[in-house]
């Protein structure tokens, strides 16, 4: 298969909402996106689909191998023949590569924070510096932009957290901080048996007006200038913040269910963001 019909093709599979952010892209910066992202989606995949932990570090071991032939200029697989053409004109750093695979590295195993500080470094690896490489590839000329995508990127991590707190405890993976789920009253064994409470409620309320100021924080470190090349974040940005909505409005209940945006909101939100002055 073409390697840029491979990465369409994952992207497409996937669902995500990022999808929706770059399909207004011009065309060499679409496929960079497109490849890039369906790097992502596959290093992810390894650490949410593969059951026995020391294949899963195997397979990373392997897509580090891969990134150091992708910048030796011989790639082997489709996503990173994909990325070859995206690597030199857009300026994407070998060890952001690295620093992505180190945080899906964090997933492998039970996984628990004892507080903010120690998840904001894999909300770092495995969001900030996919923001900052997806803010390569739209476009920046003031290097402050790179500050903006690095918090924007770690506002749709707590977007994704909050989103899928049941799914990831049925995973053993607890990413509410240990601290802040003494401080609230809330055990690992209420999320662990699906457990609501007022509690409960309380803590991600706290979770979700934390999230919110982080996009607020994000957007505010947004030079002018650049502010039409990172329409696909403001994109992002605005479907995500509909998603947070939708969950509040839902009372929090994401312990037995996944809340999601349709398509067609998605793409609305998508199209009338992207049209914004």
């Amino acid at each position: 298969m073409d390697p840029h019909a491979y990465c369409q093709e994952k992207a497409a599979a996937s669902g995500s909402s990022f999808y929706y952010s770059f399909r207004f892209l011009p065309p060499a910066r679409r496929r960079a996106i497109t490849a890039f992202y369906a790097f992502c989606r596959e290093v992810d995949d390894v650490a949410d689909e593969c059951r026995d932990p020391a294949l899963a570090r195997a397979k990373l071991a392997w897509w580090r191998d891969e990134v150091a032939r992708l910048y030796a200029g011989r790639p082997e697989h489709p996503v990173t023949r994909a990325l070859l053409e995206a690597v030199t004109p857009f300026h994407l750093s070998e060890d952001a590569f690295g620093q992505i695979i180190d945080g899906m590295e964090m997933d492998l195993g039970p996984v628990r924070y004892p507080d903010f500080k120690a998840l904001r470094l894999y909300c770092h690896r495995v969001a900030g510096v996919v923001g900052e490489t997806a803010a390569l590839i739209f476009g920046v000329t003031d290097r402050a932009t790179l500050k903006y995508a690095n918090r924007l990127g770690l506002a749709f991590q707590l977007t994704n957290i909050l989103r899928d707190v049941g799914e990831d405890a049925r995973r053993d993976r607890i990413y509410l901080p240990r601290d802040e789920l003494a401080e609230y009253g809330v055990s690992e064994a209420d999320l662990l048996a699906g457990r609501m409470s007022d509690d409960f409620r309380s803590l991600m309320a706290f979770q979700y007006l934390r999230a919110i100021q982080t996009y607020d924080e994000a957007l505010a470190l947004l030079p002018a200038v650049d502010r039409k090349t990172q329409r696909p974040g403001l994109v992002m940005a605005a479907i995500y913040r509909a998603l947070l909505e939708e969950i509040r409005a839902d009372g929090f209940r994401v312990l037995d269910r996944r809340v999601s945006l349709t398509p067609l909101r998605k793409f609305w939100i998508a199209w009338r963001t992207w049209m914004r002055p």
